[in-house]
């Protein structure tokens, strides 16, 4: 449930010849930075090269505060908002919001995601039509600094990284304020809720809750 077709339909985000090469979302966290380089110079005359390596989509609206750090690409009908810190290592994905005070560094949002406000979003993908809530944010380095391992039950997978955030299927809600802890997958569908420090595997279709409990949605 925490493959990259488990959680992702590649129609939705420029880097799908990208991600099609990996098994697993979070190996594709490494390469994010040579991704955009590579693949913004090939983007149509739609889009601006503002800056060196920082393209953004004639459609695109980005506020004179926001900071586009490179690489980083900025898809059609995005808004980037007051005071947006785009680190570098982004690509933003069509009709997404990057909301005031948000911080996004070696990330993948898919089309439509909402990160509007104070998030931070760190060596992560976002799945289409994700949406976290305000506050929420994405914690990427483990206290220990040791590698992050993704757990699913009594199954642990070692990823061999330092720093990864959270992998979010599609259509995934976070709750504000929650706390997604490194190595954290939500499946498709499923919800967290607000105030939730979750870690592990969310399965799709389902609902963490603050207590740490999962259920499965009811279907209709």
């Amino acid at each position: 449930m925490y493959k990259i077709t488990d959680l992702y339909d590649l129609d939705h985000t420029l880097a799908a010849d990208y991600l099609s090469g990996f098994t697993y979302p979070w190996e594709a966290l490494k390469g994010i930075k040579d991704m955009i380089l590579n693949l913004g110079p090939t983007l149509g005359n739609e889009y601006k090269e503002v800056e060196p390596t920082v393209w953004v989509h004639e459609t695109a609206t980005v506020a004179p505060t926001a900071f586009l750090g490179a690489p980083c690409i900025i898809g059609p009908n995005t808004e980037v908002r007051h005071c947006a810190f785009i680190r570098g290592s982004a690509l933003v994905g069509a009709d997404c919001v990057v909301g005031n005070s948000v911080e996004l560094k070696n990330v993948i949002l898919f089309d439509h995601v909402q990160t509007p406000h104070y998030n931070y979003v760190g060596d992560s993908i976002l799945g289409y039509y994700s949406h976290m809530g305000a506050g929420s944010i994405t914690s990427n380095v483990k206290a220990d600094k040791q590698l992050v391992v993704v757990r699913d039950g009594k199954e642990e997978i070692e990823t061999g990284i330092k720093k990864f955030g959270s992998m979010l299927g599609d259509h995934v809600e976070i709750g504000c304020n929650a706390v997604l802890n490194p190595g954290t997958v939500v499946g498709r569908n499923s919800n967290v809720y607000p105030t939730s420090c979750v870690r592990g595997v969310v399965p799709e279709s389902s609902i963490y809750k603050v207590d740490n409990t999962i259920v499965q949605k009811r279907e209709g």
